[in-house]
């Protein structure tokens, strides 16, 4: 899905929704709320917020559908409203690796901060139904200018985000899938309900880049020590201080 379908597909959802109302349910009342609760437009004043609102095109993109590709120069950013977006790099002969899940109210596709020389080297695709707000790189750039507190708050998280991505690197390159699988599982659980991670055993595969049955093989040695219990599409955590210990091996 390329920038001027989500354009597209918005516009048929504002013929369907009617105008954009400055009060009570409409459309715009609903981006101004969530605009407001993003972090990064923290010190914005309402009516910057409202502007911005204005400016801003919201779509619905379905569960696994591709946002971006590798190669596309993106000619937006895209704030994250509901639902949950994966960042996945790919290799030649298919191997994914899982950059980044991203939830509510965070943004993506930050290629638009930097210019259109640097196209995207990355895959964006929805985990599941997510609603996102799609800011141009013209409205982003003089939102930066006019506010330059907005900027450092998305380097702020641009920087958070490489810490992250280091630290998979070197744990690509130092640690067995044993101990990366481990990792994956106590970062996940954090946000998780009862402790129980809803992943496929192949979206746990592509988060530490190796392969569906490796991942399945170390799950049931992992529930034969009494580290994890598996369901059909969760893994409960049963000692975390277990899997600390295999991951810090």
């Amino acid at each position: 899905m390329r920038i001027g379908s989500l354009l597209s597909a918005w516009g048929r959802q504002r013929r369907k929704a009617g105008p954009l109302t400055p009060n009570g349910s409409g459309p715009l009342a609903l981006k101004v709320g969530y605009l407001s609760a993003m972090d990064v437009f923290r010190d914005l004043p309402k009516s910057e917020i409202r502007r911005l609102a204005e400016t801003t095109t919201m779509v619905t993109v379905p569960k696994r559908r591709v946002i971006y590709r590798p190669g596309e120069d993106n000619a937006a950013l895209f704030l994250l409203k509901r639902g949950r977006v994966q960042i996945v790099r790919e290799s030649a002969d298919g191997k994914r690796l899982v950059l980044a899940t991203l939830g509510a109210e965070t943004f993506f596709g930050e290629m638009a901060l930097i210019g259109q020389r640097f196209p995207q080297n990355s895959t964006a695709e929805a985990l599941e139904e997510a609603v996102v707000c799609v800011l141009s790189r013209h409205d982003l750039e003089r939102l930066i200018l006019e506010h330059p507190k907005v900027g450092l708050r998305f380097l702020e998280q641009i920087s958070a985000r490489l810490l992250e991505t280091e630290l998979i690197v070197e744990d690509f390159a130092f640690k067995s899938v044993p101990a990366r699988l481990a990792g994956v599982l106590l970062r996940l659980v954090e946000t998780a309900e009862d402790r129980a991670v809803d992943a496929s055993h192949q979206e746990l595969a592509d988060m530490i880049a190796t392969y569906r049955e490796t991942v399945t093989l170390t799950l049931n040695r992992f529930q034969d020590q009494g580290l994890v219990e598996l369901g059909r599409r969760s893994v409960r955590v049963l000692d975390p201080a277990g899997l600390q210990a295999v991951a810090e091996g």
